[in-house]
């Protein structure tokens, strides 16, 4: 546990000092200003996966149907914050879902019900390697709330709840592109955890859109998340091996 917090605060710490660095540089050009992107979006999110509350009950098979993607997200809330320049950018990403769903039954599960509240908070730094390419590194707070309403075959009933919050480092490279001023292509991907956190975690993104002027621009995107946690034994056991995967709706105000 001290390495985990040692670690993490090291990271922590190194993203504050780069844009202390980053931020006190004089500007020599027009180029080096820094420009700000407040984007908030709308994801419509499906689960697919398995996750377990307590070691003497039955893991939960979730595959949500697309069809069923509006009716899935019960609350849902999202900010994309982004300060950058020529070389450097500085990202927080802000995610709040409160997804429920019923769970496919199996040779112990007559029928269940899953609702997952899922907070996630990413904050990141990026240096551009290359014209076409950034890579980064960040921390991403992880915050699951799991209740099932589990009906046993032999006529029980389980109402198991728990929540679990951690931290995962991350590795991010992405693409971002402006085409003849108008139109966006980004393109993202992430790995981290590394049993710091989470055993694994990774993403990827795509979005295309189109900037109206100078201050506002709207984009349509795809976003899937997978998280694969395990913590605690006996009564406080919780496993979360889940994608959340779906279409985003973006709308973007520049400065």
């Amino acid at each position: 546990m001290i390495k985990k917090i040692t670690l993490t605060c090291f990271l922590l710490s190194s993203l504050f000092i780069t844009a202390q660095e980053t931020t006190d540089a004089t500007p020599e050009t027009k180029s080096s200003s820094w420009n700000y992107l407040v984007q908030p979006y709308l994801m419509f999110p499906n689960m697919k996966g398995d996750t377990q509350i307590r070691e003497n009950l039955p893991a939960l098979s979730v595959d949500a149907n697309t069809s069923d993607i509006f009716s899935n997200l019960k609350m849902g809330a999202m900010l994309y914050l982004e300060a950058r320049n020529k070389d450097w950018a500085i990202t927080s990403d802000f995610v709040y879902m409160k997804l429920g769903q019923d769970v496919s039954p199996d040779k112990v599960v007559q029928n269940a019900s899953l609702d997952v509240t899922e907070t996630i908070w990413e904050l990141a730094g990026f240096r551009r390697v290359i014209p076409m390419l950034e890579a980064g590194v960040g921390l991403r707070l992880v915050s699951i709330g799991a209740e099932a309403n589990i009906n046993m075959i032999t006529g029980t009933n389980h109402n198991p709840n728990i929540t679990e919050t951690w931290v995962d480092p991350i590795i991010i490279v992405r693409s971002n592109h402006i085409i003849k001023d108008k139109f966006i292509a980004n393109l993202r991907a992430d790995i981290g955890g590394f049993g710091i956190g989470s055993e694994l975690t990774w993403q990827v993104q795509a979005e295309a859109g189109y900037m109206f002027s100078d201050l506002f621009s709207l984009s349509l995107g795809y976003r899937y998340i997978s998280i694969d946690y395990e913590t605690g034994s006996g009564q406080d056991y919780f496993a979360y091996d889940i994608g959340t995967f779906g279409p985003e709706l973006r709308l973007g105000f520049s400065f």
